[in-house]
């Protein structure tokens, strides 16, 4: 108990020092700034490991009273910015494979980025005012509110979220609700209902926002830009109430609801997409018409239900059938097909900053699509597909990408699987297993394991083996490789599969009991920890179930 109270003491003490420091040199700024502490256990800085858990002071700004001035300066903004931030990395996955603990979102994101974010929803408020001759309104951000809080698809992120904000109903309206809302409204003014029409907003017209909200000179809490009414809605008659946080009736277990189709990117196909563990980000892919191939994306928040559009400042090249990996920070595109060319360009996307990197070029596998990648915590290993010349051969070539040094190193070819594409690859933690494929005549039932370590190859066995397929799926559940469904080499669908244990090189057929799917090809499949589930198909039509 003595140490308990000498702990609150010392947090106490620190508060209050903190405070002091930072009121002292910035109240000039900072029109309300008390704070309340909360001291949460058990949040280690990767919070997916029960290891490293540890107790910290946690400051938030407290509502201001009625009586005080309830203005938020743009120090306030990126102070709550960076709260929302936190909230959002928290929920980040933070890959089993790379090396080391979840590191804290200050490494990850400086204070000038944060900073940038709201001076780009700033920019965009003002462009809204600017273009339909008038602010955006109390009661259109109340309304957000009521929306995000009604259709959430995560209401305990939602909650997070508006705690962080201290459940203050004006903080929540100006600094969660505002972003989302203007990004909208930006759209929607404009005539154009996707981040591919839009476009031009984030390359040829971000010039015109710029002008609309002019940014201050050197760090953004220190300037006094102008039209500051603008982005201040209604005041000071906007008056907002917190909305109670609810889950549809109809959203119980075994159920499906729908996401928003506001600022969702348009119809597409061959596109790629990650989750991040707070955001769902799909990006490229291809569509009949004109543009055919995409470079845009956007990412999908289940807590506020909304869609984002991702930067097309220095954004890779338009492509489909591109490989996609996550490392925990970056989302790393690669390969894949523009129109009747193929690439070998990438880019690495940063959701929390909104922007690219392009991979670099040196030593870079030769062009390709319908390949794989996998994630070993360190690099990036792309392998097999079709290229290399307008007759677009199967390769059994490949790379590694390092995305910290930005380099790349080509991949043994001793000993390794025949050239093929549609195959499977997946990571144990120590190999890459690539399973399956097609050699342009052949199904293939072969595979192999590529030990990046000492760039080598050994085949996976083929005693009982799993027939040759392609557009199967394959799962890693730990210990073992569990194929299933597909084309095969009978060139009929089938649902048949296989479980290969790498340990012993050994394979085992899976059941085909009467509660197996139906034969299918082009399903999907995820591990959830215990259980594979499938899920759709074709056969001699599409399939809306699984198993």
């Amino acid at each position: 108990m003595n140490g308990t109270i000498g702990l609150f003491a010392v947090a106490m003490g620190l508060i209050f020092a903190f405070h002091s420091a930072v009121t002292g040199s910035a109240r000039a700024q900072v029109t309300y700034e008390p704070y309340h502490f909360g001291i949460l256990e058990g949040l280690a800085a990767n919070p997916d490991s029960a290891k490293g858990a540890r107790m910290f002071v946690k400051l938030w700004p407290n509502p201001a009273p009625a009586s005080l001035s309830r203005e938020i300066s743009l120090a306030d903004r990126v102070a709550y910015q960076r709260a929302i931030e936190e909230i959002y990395w928290r929920h980040r996955i933070w890959p089993k494979e790379n090396p080391g603990p979840k590191p804290l979102l200050d490494a990850i994101v400086s204070q000038r980025q944060i900073e940038q974010k709201v001076e780009e929803y700033l920019r965009k408020s003002q462009l809204v005012a600017d273009r339909r001759g008038a602010p955006i309104t109390g009661s259109e951000l109340q309304t957000e509110m009521e929306r995000m809080a009604n259709h959430t698809r995560q209401p305990e992120v939602l909650g997070e979220l508006f705690a962080a904000l201290g459940n203050d109903p004006l903080v929540i309206a100006e600094c969660l609700a505002r972003p989302i809302l203007a990004e909208h409204l930006v759209r929607e003014r404009e005539g154009r209902a996707s981040p591919e029409a839009i476009s031009g907003l984030e390359g040829n017209n971000h010039e015109a926002i710029a002008n609309a909200w002019p940014s201050a000179p050197g760090n953004t809490a220190h300037g006094t830009p102008k039209a500051f009414a603008s982005w201040q809605a209604d005041r000071p008659d906007a008056t907002y109430t917190l909305p109670e946080i609810s889950v549809a009736v109809d959203c119980s277990d075994d159920s499906w609801t729908p996401t928003t189709t506001v600022n969702a990117p348009v119809a597409r196909r061959g596109q790629s997409a990650v989750w991040t563990g707070s955001e769902m980000i799909i990006w490229g892919g291809f569509q009949f018409g004109t543009p055919q191939n995409f470079n845009t994306g956007a990412r999908y928040d289940p807590a506020t239900d909304s869609w984002t559009a991702t930067s097309i400042v220095n954004v890779a090249d338009a492509r489909w059938l591109h490989s996609t990996v996550w490392t925990g920070i970056e989302m790393i595109v690669w390969g894949g097909a523009h129109n009747n060319t193929l690439l070998n360009s990438g880019g690495r996307y940063n959701p929390i900053t909104d922007t690219w990197i392009a991979t670099s070029m040196v030593n870079v596998p030769i062009a390709r699509n319908y390949h794989t990648a996998a994630w070993t915590g360190s690099e990036m290993i792309v392998w097999g597909g079709s290229g290399g010349g307008i007759s677009h051969p199967t390769l059994n070539t490949g790379g590694r990408y390092n995305p910290t040094t930005d380099s790349w190193t080509a991949t043994e070819t001793m000993n390794a699987p025949v050239a093929r594409f549609l195959h499977t690859a997946l990571w144990t933690g120590s190999d890459m297993i690539i399973w399956g494929g097609s050699d342009s005549m052949n199904y293939l039932h072969t595979g192999g394991r590529y030990n990046p370590q000492n760039d080598s190859w050994i085949p996976t066995g083929l005693t009982n083996v799993a027939p040759g397929r392609i557009a199967f799926v394959a799962v890693w559940t730990g210990n073992e490789m569990i194929v299933w469904g597909g084309v095969d080499e009978t060139f009929n669908v089938t649902n048949t599969g296989g479980r290969y244990n790498p340990m012993n090189d050994s394979w085992v057929a899976t059941s085909r009991t009467s509660a197996a799917p139906l034969p299918r090809s082009v399903e999907t499949g995820v591990w959830t920890g215990s259980e594979m589930i499938v899920w759709g198909g074709s056969s001699s039509g599409p399939f809306n179930d699984g198993g």
